[in-house]
């Protein structure tokens, strides 16, 4: 295993979090939470992944 894809598996058990695998050119959904006053809603954004980093 090479050294980015070790430190990419501490920083995802680190977090205890699943992250999906998805690569460059899938159709990806994101919720982002959104605070407005005493309110908060979910924005979903969708498009196209052009990169990972």
């Amino acid at each position: 295993m090479n050294l980015i894809a070790e430190l990419e598996a501490e920083q995802v058990a680190a977090l205890g979090k699943d992250i999906p695998d998805f690569k460059a050119g899938d159709t990806i959904r994101v919720g982002y939470k959104v605070t407005e006053g005493s309110r908060t809603r979910v924005q979903n954004y969708e498009g196209v992944c052009i990169s990972r980093k």
